[in-house]
């Protein structure tokens, strides 16, 4: 088998261990290239399960390169790379992509706390497992999860995915009510409790990095759309599982917006303008 079979081949099984740890589609795929090419260059290798042992070697590697970037950030928000789960793909298990929400959590860990949790939550790894794949112990993985259910002030166990029901229509209505201004209905689509962050990856100015509340955000919205989204294309999506607004001037993506909802009530917003996160998506 050629090198780029094998890459193909394995890219599938690979990619949601390294993309649910490093938060980055860019880094999971450096990750993988470095453990196949790492392992096609021995030859004869005594290997009984070649999958496992690529996952488990995917998994640390993952560890490491988010070990090293623990990111000297430009800006106070970091917002992952949103990875498309709107269509089934031969190349891509996307079932075992986390939601967006859950991403955006799991930055308060560790790296080793956020693989114990993913191999755990995403994967329904045993204790043993863990310990196995990361060369820990058993009692050490009960207490990285321990840790991280702490932080992340969690059930024990959560969903690491999300399901929306007619997403084009509830997107549909969310734009027909921007546009045409209706200031009390889009309030009562918006949580008490709303927030509203803006990532530009240093590279594209955003209006504000972080805003809280239903005024404070209705008034952000409408602002953003009369000065900027309304001469743009915009597409409907469905971005790790959650509802998404993709925004476009002319074949350029400049912008992808990220719904969590709840009860029809909109919690949180993530607006990704970093052009680096959006190329993979266009």
């Amino acid at each position: 088998m050629t090198k780029n079979a094998v890459l193909e081949d394995y890219y599938s099984k690979l990619f949601p261990y390294a993309y649910n740890i490093l938060g980055s589609s860019e880094d999971a795929k450096d990750a993988i290239q470095d453990v196949l090419e790492k392992y096609l260059s021995v030859k004869n290798r005594p290997v009984d399960n070649v999958t496992g042992y690529l996952i488990r070697a995917v998994i640390n590697q993952s560890i490491n390169i988010k070990k090293k970037k623990r990111r000297v950030k430009e800006n106070n928000i970091w917002l992952p790379e949103p990875v498309s789960t709107e269509r089934a793909d031969d190349h891509l298990n996307r079932d075992e992509i986390i939601s967006y929400s859950l991403l955006v959590l799991l930055e308060k860990l560790t790296p080793r706390e956020r693989a114990v949790f993913i191999l755990k939550e995403a994967f329904d790894y045993s204790h043993q497992e863990i310990a196995e794949t990361i060369n820990s112990t058993i009692e050490n993985s009960r207490k990285l999860l321990s840790r991280a259910r702490t932080k992340l002030d969690v059930p024990k166990r959560i969903s690491t995915s999300n399901s929306y029901l007619n997403t084009p229509d509830w997107l549909k209505k969310y734009i027909h009510t921007i546009r045409k201004g209706e200031v009390q209905r889009l309030k009562k689509m918006l949580a008490d409790d709303i927030s509203l962050a803006a990532d530009g990856g240093g590279k594209v100015q955003v209006v504000r990095e972080m805003t809280i509340g239903v005024s404070n955000v209705s008034d952000l919205l409408f602002h953003v759309f009369k000065t900027w989204q309304k001469s743009q294309d915009i597409q409907f999506s469905e971005m790790n599982h959650q509802p998404a607004l993709l925004f476009y001037e002319g074949d350029i993506l400049v912008n992808c917006q990220i719904f969590d909802v709840e009860e029809s009530n909109i919690r949180h917003m993530y607006s990704i303008l970093a052009p680096d996160k959006l190329r993979s998506i266009s």
